[in-house]
């Protein structure tokens, strides 16, 4: 059993995230929750003009909220009625961030699934500002899917790594469950200019080995320094079809969204990516 957690805007960027996790967990036991955080509606709302039709708007906003989870439900039990899916809505006056964060540890979510952008659909940026709050600040792995992308059976995931991090199994388990249907080959790509591994990275590796499944798995090393290209290059050689990167401070997924230059190479995501938040909620028996 895998919990699913979608946070929605129902804009059409969110609606065809859904429309790929409902055909990419097809095989799977899963709980589908979908989340309307409205906080934001309320304060930018054209009638809230003060505080006192305050109470107002609130109530119509929410009643707007219930209302579009309310159809959200009836299409997607229309598009997927999968008798291995269980679907639940919740609509909160809170923010995103706290409301996701909350319902991730109530309901022992394994995953998020959003679209890299919601409404506002900016080709300059890589993530929405919805999607970037999620990746940045919710304790939980993230699936992004990019805009139109359909493909929901991955052949190759790429998996770039250091080696620095201690895996967490749960993490390692969640991976497995996403490709095994489909025997996705994962490459998992070392970039560095020095091929050597320290003890630490060798434990790590090691632990890697032992846990991912039984899917085919390649360990590979690219020497070279420049990280980004390395990877972009990768993505394009080999027809990868979704990327999993782990984000925590200092790692190549945070210089990704945080950029501290122009210049700096942002991935122009075509793929889905699979955002590991090497998070400490230990795994409770499915």
């Amino acid at each position: 059993m895998i919990s699913i957690l979608f946070p929605t805007d129902f804009s059409k960027n969110s609606m065809n995230a859904i429309n790929y996790a409902l055909e990419f967990f097809k095989y799977e036991k899963v709980e589908f929750y979908f989340m309307h955080a409205y906080q934001k509606d309320v304060y930018e709302h054209k009638d809230l003009v003060s505080r006192d039709n305050f109470d107002e708007v609130l109530e119509r906003v929410k009643t707007e909220s219930e209302a579009s989870l309310k159809e959200l439900l009836k299409t997607v039990k229309e598009l997927a009625p999968n008798p291995r899916y269980t679907y639940h809505s919740i609509s909160a006056f809170g923010s995103l961030v706290e409301e996701a964060n909350t319902i991730a540890d109530t309901k022992n979510i394994d995953l998020i699934v959003m679209g890299t952008k919601g409404k506002s659909d900016d080709r300059k940026i890589v993530f929405g500002s919805q999607t970037f709050q999620v990746l940045k600040y919710v304790q939980c792995p993230v699936l992004a899917i990019p805009k139109n992308y359909t493909n929901t059976q991955p052949n190759r995931i790429l998996f770039p790594t250091d080696y620095l991090i201690p895996y967490k199994r749960r993490e390692l388990k969640l991976l497995c469950d996403l490709a095994s249907p489909y025997r996705s080959i994962i490459d998992v790509l070392y970039v560095s200019k020095v091929e050597k591994l320290s003890l630490r990275q060798e434990d790590n590796q090691a632990f890697m080995k032992g846990t991912i499944c039984k899917t085919e798995i390649n360990f590979i090393t690219e020497n070279s320094r420049q990280v980004a290209e390395t990877i972009q290059g990768y993505i394009k050689k080999h027809d990868v079809d979704m990327l999993v990167m782990v984000n925590t401070q200092h790692s190549f997924l945070e210089n990704m969204l945080f950029p501290s230059t122009i210049d700096k190479v942002s991935l122009d995501l075509k793929i889905p990516l699979l955002a590991m938040q090497n998070s400490t909620r230990s795994s409770h028996a499915s």
